[in-house]
């Protein structure tokens, strides 16, 4: 049995790591191993398979989550010269009389094979679980007391909080770095676009995620779809682009909103039939400008190295799925050496950038510590810098400063002993003045005023900040107070100059 498949050097250095791994530890210490989405891994656990079986002439078992990745595992395998069977629905029975040194199997099909009594296979040495952070696998490894077990992931953090990784595999091996990868002409580079967002009206559920109701109301609202919109005919107009929701409802709507912009877009949930599922994939594959807007169903197992724009139109406290939806544009091609990251949920606010490395052994050994100082909205929010759009700008050419900086404008107010409220006075005459120097007339000026509906937010958001009053419905009448004042503030200059 010989690989017909040449490695990289950094997919060797790894095998060698893990073999080492094997031969140094005690016959139950279960090997995690590392390595971030398009690294490889799949070559790299087929590859070892290949040696494993050649090595010890025990058999083999690959568990993966889904059909798809049985597939793809199964054909991988077969590259290397590994001849293996997918225990898939249509296999009733497995036992020794079978020719067969490996298997593919998805877990709740094996299970049930195991407590049928259908699965009879002694002599399994090894066990490779694919995409390890998920859960689903431990209740099959009773059954595999006697072989070993090695874990494949991307992110070595639990799906679940209260079943930590580091309980079951005693070792983390780290494979090459995302940074590394991308130097070495192996990953794509990320153009990373960050909007800042108010995500106040946002729940977390019992999972520690975000909720799809939440999520659904957010991202299916006038105004984001808008953002969304607006972002992509930014950033992303033309390219193959993957739009990633939280929930199946916003989704639609955003389906809905570009389709009537007479985009080319698509919508994909995990509702629609395989036949419906391979015909949409397809003409996604086949359509360069193409559009896909999708729920949960393509962070696994979805290859398509064409995609040159990711959309993350979600937020997410994963992690994992954070990795992972970025991860689907970063394949490489001969005229793709970059891609583009539209974020909407101030992700990269809460993780940091895709390519910064991470201590995955801290990470690994103290999940609580890492998942207790992921950053929270409120403390995001704070930090943000209201920047105007240079196209936003060129309409206030003729006003010399258009700079305001609450915070600061606050510490004097209140140095000099004055009420909070004359912050909003000062920021409203500064509103005011900018749209007046840039106006033939009052009707100018008031549409003027319009366009800085999202400096207002922003300022207010500030000042509720620093008098330390941020309940939404506060919020929400300060805007429509200030709104207000700036338009009489106009319309009284304009009377005075009469």
């Amino acid at each position: 049995m010989h690989s017909k498949k040449e490695l990289y050097q950094y997919q060797n250095n790894d095998l060698t790591k893990i073999f080492t791994a094997f031969d140094e530890l005690s016959e139950n210490c279960n090997l995690l191993y590392q390595l971030p989405t398009g690294g490889g891994k799949t070559v790299i656990f087929s590859e070892i398979t290949r040696r494993f079986i050649e090595k010890t002439n025990t058999k083999v078992v690959v568990l993966t989550h889904r059909i798809e990745l049985s597939k793809q595992t199964s054909k991988m395998l077969h590259e290397f010269g590994v001849s293996n069977k997918i225990i898939g629905s249509d296999v009733k029975e497995v036992n020794e009389t079978d020719e067969y040194k490996c298997y593919v199997a998805m877990v709740e099909t094996l299970n049930n094979r195991i407590i049928d009594k259908k699965f009879t296979l002694s002599n399994i040495g090894l066990v490779i679980v694919d995409e390890a952070h998920y859960n689903a696998f431990r209740k099959l490894f009773k059954y595999f007391d006697n072989s070993r077990i090695l874990g494949v992931t991307a992110t070595p953090l639990s799906s679940n909080i209260k079943l930590p990784l580091k309980d079951f595999f005693q070792k983390l091996i780290i494979g090459e770095s995302i940074k590394s990868l991308i130097e070495k002409g192996f990953l794509a580079k990320a153009n990373i676009y960050n909007y800042n967002l108010s995500l106040g009206s946002l729940k977390l559920g019992i999972n520690g995620d975000y909720t799809v109701k939440s999520s659904d109301e957010f991202y299916s609202n006038q105004s984001m779809l808008q953002k969304l919109l607006s972002a992509y005919n930014e950033v992303a107009r033309g390219t193959k682009t993957l739009i990633f929701n939280n929930g199946i409802y916003a989704s639609f709507m955003v389906f809905e909103y570009f389709k009537k912009e007479g985009l080319p877009i698509r919508h994909l949930d995990n509702k629609n039939t395989a036949t419906e599922r391979k015909e949409i994939l397809e003409w996604f594959s086949s359509t360069p400008d193409a559009i896909l807007t999708s729920v949960s169903i393509l962070t696994t197992g979805f290859d398509e190295p064409s995609v040159k724009t990711i959309i993350l139109n979600r937020a997410t406290r994963s992690l994992t799925l954070y990795f992972q939806m970025i991860g689907r544009g970063s394949r490489i091609l001969k005229n793709k050496s970059d891609f583009n990251v539209i974020d909407l949920g101030n992700n990269l606010a809460r993780f940091g950038s895709w390519d910064i490395p991470l201590d995955w052994q801290e990470i690994f050994h103290f999940p609580d510590f890492f998942l207790e100082n992921i950053k929270i909205d409120e403390d995001i929010e704070r930090e943000f810098e209201y920047v105007m759009p240079e196209e936003l700008k060129t309409k206030f050419s003729k006003s010399e400063n258009l700079e305001f900086n609450v915070k600061e404008e606050y510490k004097k107010v209140f140095a000099q002993g004055l009420k909070s409220k004359v912050v909003l006075e000062k920021s409203i005459d500064q509103h005011a003045q900018i749209c007046i120097e840039n106006a033939d007339d009052i009707f100018d000026a008031r549409i003027l005023a319009k366009l800085l509906k999202e400096e207002i937010d922003f300022r207010i958001k500030q000042y509720s900040y620093c008098i330390m009053n941020n309940t939404t419905n506060y919020r929400e009448w300060l805007v429509e107070d200030y709104n207000k004042k700036l338009k009489s503030r106009i319309s009284k200059i304009f009377a005075e100059r009469i």
